[in-house]
């Protein structure tokens, strides 16, 4: 079953329109947000493993998706949670479940820094949370994968061959194909001639990366909503630091998806939603 959200365009802060998908399901809502250079559309089999039990919303910030933004709009994390509180505020919600994974979990902790009163719980994937200090630079690894982007391929000949571009290689070739085919349907755009072009261009998505650095971490301890912080088995930056930020969050737990990598909503999207309802009840 494909899903068929309804789509919504909202204006946010410095003159953004950002875009919330509407699934419709039954009971409190869950507002999801994305990871950096991703859209709102791969929630798609979450939320429909979900909708029976909640209200799914999910989101296209700033630079991703179907969003629209001026030229030269900033690329800080702060924005990301305007564009957050912006589509709470439109839906007129008073309290929410909050879903994010990797960029939008922080984007999420920085919008409960706001208006922590506005947020039931939170279940955060790996959210890029970097203590400040020595080693600020290199968990980040903000430079590095800012220079990957702009030399990311940014167009093919149709959403098939990107889709097979993908699949052949890591890091998508590990997930599930049918969560790649909503990340490849819904993340390309259409050029006149046929051929298709990523929504989020690797430049937009070099900005986000390069401004990770938030000092959320030293804010973690005034957070006081209950969390809970996912971590993969990866060997990498944001999986080593999952768990530190749960001890940090005055009513923060870890919890380990083991078998899976930062890309876990993608890999697994029903294990995925099993976890978020179960921290949820």
């Amino acid at each position: 079953m494909k899903a068929k959200p309804l789509l919504a365009k909202i204006p946010s802060a410095t003159g953004v329109k950002v875009v919330a998908h509407d699934y419709e399901g039954d009971g409190p809502t869950v507002i999801f947000c994305h990871a950096t250079g991703f859209h709102g559309r791969y929630w798609d089999h979450v939320c429909l493993a979900m909708k029976s039990i909640y209200r799914c919303i999910s989101i296209d910030f700033r630079g991703h998706g179907d969003s629209e933004m001026p030229e030269g709009t900033s690329m800080r994390w702060s924005g990301m949670a305007e564009d957050l509180l912006a589509v709470v505020d439109h839906f007129n919600l008073d309290k929410v479940f909050g879903v994010g994974h990797s960029m939008g979990g922080s984007s999420i902790l920085l919008a409960a820094k706001e208006r922590p009163q506005i947020f039931e719980a939170l279940w955060l994937f790996e959210p890029i949370v970097i203590p400040m200090g020595p080693f600020s630079e290199k968990l980040s690894r903000g430079n590095d994968l800012a220079s990957s982007a702009r030399k990311r391929r940014e167009c093919f000949a149709s959403h098939e061959e990107a889709f097979q571009r993908y699949v052949s290689r890591p890091p998508f070739s590990t997930v599930d194909p049918e969560a790649l085919r909503t990340y490849v349907d819904y993340g390309f755009a259409y050029h006149e001639d046929g051929s298709v072009v990523l929504k989020c261009r690797g430049e937009i998505e070099a900005q986000v990366f390069e401004n990770s650095a938030t000092e959320l971490f030293e804010s973690l301890s005034s957070i006081d909503i209950a969390t809970t912080i996912v971590g993969s088995s990866d060997t990498d930056g944001p999986a080593i630091i999952a768990p530190h930020i749960a001890e940090e969050l005055p009513n923060g737990s870890f919890k380990l998806l083991s078998g899976l990598t930062h890309f876990a909503p993608m890999e697994d999207p029903v294990r995925v939603a099993e976890s978020i309802i179960d921290s949820f009840n």
